[in-house]
């Protein structure tokens, strides 16, 4: 993970960090958590250092050896300029660490405006200034299957649906979602994927 390619002391962004579940990996490092604050209306931002647009980050050039955002870019309406300036608060050489979807259901609503390819995201990177280390997706058309059969588990949530929860349950929520892990390896396309690790260093 990114946490064990963070040297001592080094300084990382979570640009997107929500409710910081990630800055207890960071601890040998300085660790800045920003978030607009407006994604969840139930989370508690109470935890960050920093709320602010990523299009508009309030630090200086230069100033991080690590930006990491992790499902995050599809909730800016400009996600190239929050490229550039993740790009900018990098110092020289230093990298960048992305989670973007690709198949995945709406969320967030009214803040989610994009979907990636892997073309998409490298052309953004590569505009931005970044140079690509690796471009990979998060599993493939078992994976994403599994994940969509779960969500029958969330339709059932609700009213009368409430009924059939016990007996779909075991099905959608255990039987085909370990199946399809285990198949997923049987697809080396990977065209049906939910999403892509993104990772590059500031040129």
């Amino acid at each position: 993970g990114v946490a064990a390619e963070v040297g001592p002391g080094k300084r990382v962004l979570d640009a997107g960090a929500g409710e910081c579940r990630f800055k207890p990996l960071f601890e040998h490092a300085q660790y800045v958590g920003l978030d607009f604050g407006q994604g969840d209306p139930h989370w508690d931002y109470s935890k960050l250092d920093a709320v602010a647009r990523l299009e508009e980050l309030p630090f200086p050039d230069a100033s991080f050896d690590h930006v990491m955002s992790i499902v995050v870019l599809e909730h800016t309406p400009e996600p190239a300029r929050v490229i550039e300036e993740f790009q900018r608060v990098l110092k020289p050489g230093g990298m960048v660490h992305l989670v973007v979807p690709h198949m995945w259901e709406e969320h967030q609503k009214p803040y989610d405006f994009f979907r990636f390819t892997s073309g998409g995201i490298r052309y953004l990177l590569q505009s931005g200034g970044i140079r690509i280390r690796r471009i990979h997706p998060v599993g493939g058309f078992f994976w994403q299957l599994g994940r969509r059969m779960m969500g029958v588990l969330a339709y059932t949530q609700s009213g009368w649906r409430w009924l059939l929860f016990p007996v779909l349950a075991p099905v959608f929520g255990l039987i085909v979602p370990l199946c399809c892990y285990y198949l997923d390896t049987l697809d080396q396309d990977r065209a049906y994927t939910l999403g892509f690790i993104a990772e590059g260093w500031k040129q």
